[in-house]
């Protein structure tokens, strides 16, 4: 396995149409990095579920485990940038 290598799980993914938004808890697996910044998950995440402005994707809350090599954290999509802002 390569040192850049990074390995994103979702897990309890929910839609919630109040908030116009879709969330969901973040594993984050990277194995030789001491942790990876929330742009470049940002990135990822966006291409994965569709999202089409990059901003809209608000990560926050994580958390590196003792030892390293994996991080856990909340992810929250917006349909748009205003609405997150709003909410935020």
């Amino acid at each position: 396995m390569s040192e850049n290598a990074v390995t994103i799980r979702t897990r309890k993914f929910m839609s919630n149409p109040l908030l116009n938004r879709r969330q969901c808890i973040v594993d984050v697996h990277h194995p030789g990095r001491a942790n990876v910044s929330k742009e470049e998950l940002r990135e990822k995440l966006s291409k994965t579920f569709k999202v089409s402005d990059p901003l809209s994707v608000i990560l926050f809350d994580f958390r590196t485990a003792f030892g390293g090599g994996k991080s856990t954290g909340f992810c929250c999509m917006y349909d748009s940038v205003e609405v997150g802002t709003s909410f935020r």
